[in-house]
């Protein structure tokens, strides 16, 4: 049974996520919603994939509360704006469209950090060229079947914190069972943020993917 109002509530924001898809094509932007528990480490992967591309980037930052993450991009020189849903557990599409009007960020990657959360941002599109589910090792091999839409929706995921799989107990192919059931396409990466391992070629997956776009 569909209840009438969330109907109606993801029309509108569908509506104004295709608005922004026609602003990003227009400003040459391939906009990137990385999406991902707290804890994963969704602003360690932008600021190690931005050293990694070379292509511009800036950064829209979500969060509840505060600009923590808003303050550790602007101290690494990347251009950013700051939304705080004041309760909200996602980004929808008009917080997006706020951000990308006061924004003059154009001709490069800009990266929207959701709210940390793997179920609501899964719910919302808002104009993004892809979604990126993030997942750690130490949040266990089960994250797919527990979570099967963000998984389902992601062009891109990423395990993250490789470095400590000597450490935790991570089943490799319960996880990748799961993801595939879900999404045979999705171009999986296995990166440490920390230490830098398979970043590269997650950034040159990207800056490919950009440039292809302007092309």
């Amino acid at each position: 049974m569909e209840i009438p109002v969330l109907k109606n509530i993801l029309e509108a924001n569908d509506t104004i996520a295709r608005m922004n898809r026609k602003t990003i094509i227009n400003r040459g932007i391939t906009m990137v919603n990385i999406i991902g528990s707290p804890g994963a480490g969704k602003s360690s992967l932008i600021l190690k994939t931005v050293k990694e591309l070379s292509s511009p980037t800036g950064v829209i930052e979500g969060d509840i509360s505060s600009d923590i993450d808003a303050r550790m991009m602007a101290e690494n020189n990347i251009p950013v704006i700051q939304i705080n849903t004041g309760g909200a557990c996602h980004l929808d599409a008009n917080m997006i469209r706020n951000a990308l009007e006061a924004f003059s960020f154009s001709n490069g990657i800009l990266f929207i950090e959701n709210v940390g959360n793997l179920v609501c941002p899964a719910e919302f599109e808002v104009g993004e060229d892809f979604k990126v589910a993030l997942c750690s090792v130490t949040e266990g091999d089960d994250k797919p079947y527990k979570y099967p839409l963000v998984f389902s929706k992601a062009r891109v995921v990423i395990l993250n914190k490789v470095d400590l799989l000597p450490y935790i107990d991570f089943d490799r192919k319960n996880f990748y069972q799961g993801v595939r059931a879900l999404n045979p396409e999705a171009a999986v990466f296995e990166v440490s943020a920390k230490t830098g391992q398979g970043m590269r070629e997650w950034s040159q997956w990207l800056d490919r993917y950009h440039k292809k776009g302007l092309s």
